[in-house]
Order: structure tokens, then C-alpha cells, then sequence
């Protein structure tokens, strides 16, 4: 239930974030790709104050003294659970401090989202949207290859031939009819979400070049989505309520990173003449607030989404985005509306039957777990009395 709720909340709001991103960059001409990375990420910050206020807002009639040192007991303990990979702390794992675990852990698994993300915009003037979308959006495949070996997922027929859909959906919206002619507006989940300048006017120089740095962050977008995972969830059995409480702590932590460290980059763009630092102002600023905003919150919705149920599940639920945008695309107003191709029609329905198939697939292999841990829990009872 949880899940379906956020599932819906990022959904919404990355469609929000990726058309606003588009009008910014197409229609306002603020085209600062790094800044507005940073802008989106450092936003993550405010996902623990937000969740913070709401939780105290829940419970308004509690001292805050109580309160504070209840809400930090949670988060330690989550926290101790997750470095040492179990839900049941030993006295001597309770008193030792989870935080230059978390530190390390927020710095690498930054480093990676910021990287798979800036790929998206380092490539965007090199190679065509099609190429762009198809290859970036197969970090679903990536997301489940890693899972394999990190997260110990079992190989199925069910998750494979979903994933294969999902990716066979996203090449018929990047390759079918006018894709060519049009930019991105699917950015990636990471990134702005915005597209580029419109480089598919004539053959991009650089394609091969371009496709490979996608590819690269396509690869590494999906390692960031199984690394959160494996490093920063607490293990399977926790409570959703404390894993939602620490997803958006964490989101925080890697907001409060890219704020303290990954500014370091704006000023080398601005003096080598890369990118100009230019703050928004006037009705920019607005625009980029709002779509800033949906970020953080798409952004919150995801990790909480990754934490409840699994890298790969979240990252196909994510294609999703690819036809919900088509589909807002074709009711905007005046000249902002793009028309609805067959192409989109077809690959967003393949898209959602891949959701669908693997929704159904994890849904069997969650209770096929919960059916064998009854047993498991069944048979001790029975040793137990034999005992």
C-alpha cells in the first residue's frame, strides 16, 4: 500500500519537474545543464526537515525533548542495522556509531548518482534524443544484472522477459515515427529531467562518442539504484515506516553533499567559458522553484519506493514516466502541445505490461519468501516440543 502510494506521488511529480525543466531550457532559454543538476540534487536536503515537520506535526501534544531523542534513537538504530546487515543489534553493535559508515556511504553513492546523471547531459549535444532515451532508460537492465550478484536476486523468467519488454517499449518511443526530429524530454531519473538544445536537426558529429557516455551512465545508473539498496536500506523485515523514515533521511544526506562538495565544478564551468554561472531571476526562478521542488519530492518517492520493494521494480515503474509526459505533452496549451504518436501509444502500453508482469512476479516471489520463512518458523516450533 505504501509502495502504490509513492509509486503514484513520483509519477506526478517527475512529470511536473520534466515539463517544467523543458519549458525553462526550450522557452526561457536558461540552458545551464550542471547548475540546474546541482539545483535538483542539493534540493534533496530538504527531504528529512519536511518529514520532520509532518512528523511533528503528527504528534503535536509530545514534549520535543521526547520527541528529538526518540526520532534520533530511530534513526541510529536503522542506521546500525544497515551497516551491520541485521535486524537484531548485539549490545556491542548498538554502541558503536553508525556515522562515518553513513558519511562513506553518502559520499560514493552521491558520486555515482551525480556521475549517471551528468552523463545524461554531457551527451545530450552529442548524440540523437532517440539514441539518448533507448540507451539511458536500459539502466533497467542494469539494475537487475546487478542485483544478481549484490543483492543475491535469483534469476527468473518472469523478471527477465519483463525487463526485456520494458526496454523493447522504450525503443519503439525513441524509434518510432518522429522520434528523430523531436528533443528529450525524458531526462533520465536522476537528472533534471530536462532536454537539451535541438540537436537532431542534422547528424550529430560525435554520436558514437555520445552513445558511449550514456551508456556509461545508463550502466552506472542502475549500479546507483542497487548500491542504495545494498548500503543505505535497512534489511528485509524492518518496519515500512522505519524504512521510509531513513530513505528520506539518506535522500537528505546525499542533498546536503551535493550542496558542501559538488559546487566545485560551477566555477571551473564558468571561467573555462563550459557553462556560465547566470542565477534565474523573474519568472525563471519561479519556474525552476517549482521544478526544483518536484525533484525532491519525485526524488524521496523513489528512494522510499527502491527501500520498500526492489531496485528493478522501481526502475521499470519509472519508464511509466516516458508515456505519462507524451500523454500530458499532447493536452498543453497552444503551441506547447506535441501530438500523440502511434509509436508512443504502443510502446507505453508495452511499458505498462511490463509493470504489470513484474508487479506480479515480485508480488509471487514475496509471498513464495513469506510461505517459506512460515515453514522455517514452523519446523524450529516442532524441534522445539521434540526437544
Amino acid at each position: 500500500m505504501y509502495a502504490g502510494c509513492f509509486l503514484v506521488l513520483s509519477l506526478i511529480s517527475f512529470t511536473i519537474q520534466t515539463e517544467t525543466a523543458v519549458y525553462i531550457q526550450h522557452r526561457m532559454g536558461w540552458n545551464k545543464a550542471y547548475c540546474m543538476l546541482y539545483f535538483t540534487h542539493g534540493s534533496w536536503s530538504l527531504l528529512w526537515p519536511m518529514q520532520l515537520l509532518i512528523l511533528r506535526l503528527q504528534k503535536w501534544n509530545v514534549p520535543w525533548q521526547p520527541f528529538w531523542r526518540r526520532h534520533v534513537a530511530i534513526l541510529r538504530s536503522t542506521a546500525q542495522m544497515i551497516q551491520h546487515r541485521t535486524l537484531h543489534l548485539t549490545p556491542r553493535q548498538s554502541q558503536q556509531s553508525p556515522l562515518r559508515y553513513m558519511i562513506w556511504t553518502t559520499a560514493y553513492v552521491t558520486c555515482a548518482l551525480t556521475v549517471a546523471g551528468g552523463s545524461w547531459y554531457v551527451a545530450v549535444d552529442m548524440t540523437t534524443a532517440s539514441d539518448l532515451t533507448a540507451i539511458y532508460n536500459c539502466s533497467a537492465f542494469f539494475a537487475y544484472v546487478f542485483s544478481i550478484p549484490l543483492l543475491h536476486e535469483k534469476v527468473r523468467f518472469g523478471k527477465v522477459l519483463a525487463v526485456a519488454v520494458a526496454i523493447a517499449g522504450v525503443l519503439v518511443v525513441a524509434y518510432g515515427g518522429k522520434a528523430e526530429e523531436s528533443t528529450p524530454k525524458h531526462g533520465g531519473k536522476s537528472g533534471g529531467g530536462a532536454g537539451g538544445p535541438d540537436h537532431d536537426a542534422k547528424e550529430p558529429q560525435n554520436r558514437a562518442l555520445g552513445n558511449i557516455v550514456i551508456g556509461i551512465g545508463s550502466v552506472l545508473y542502475g549500479f546507483y539504484e542497487v548500491l542504495y539498496k545494498k548500503v543505505a536500506c535497512p534489511p528485509d523485515g524492518c518496519s515500512p515506516g522505519r524504512g521510509m523514515l531513513f530513505a528520506n533521511t539518506f535522500g537528505s544526506m546525499i542533498g546536503f553533499f551535493t550542496l558542501c562538495v559538488l559546487w566545485i565544478p560551477l566555477p571551473i564551468l564558468h571561467f573555462t567559458g563550459l557553462e556560465k554561472f547566470e542565477l534565474p531571476t523573474g519568472d525563471t526562478a519561479k519556474m525552476l522553484l517549482v521544478s526544483v521542488l518536484a525533484n525532491a519530492t519525485f526524488s524521496g518517492s523513489f528512494l522510499i519506493l527502491i527501500s520498500l520493494t526492489s531496485p528493478v521494480l522501481s526502475s521499470v515503474a519509472a519508464l511509466l514516466t516516458i508515456f505519462i509526459v507524451a500523454l500530458v505533452d499532447v493536452m498543453l496549451p497552444g503551441d506547447l502541445a506535441t501530438p500523440l504518436s502511434g509509436n508512443a501509444i504502443a510502446g507505453g502500453c508495452l511499458i505498462i505490461a511490463a509493470f504489470i508482469m513484474l508487479s506480479v512476479a515480485t508480488y509471487r516471489e514475496m509471498d513464495e519468501e513469506r510461505r517459506q520463512k512460515e515453514m522455517e518458523v514452523a519446523e524450529s516450533e516442532v524441534d522445539e516440543d521434540e526437544a
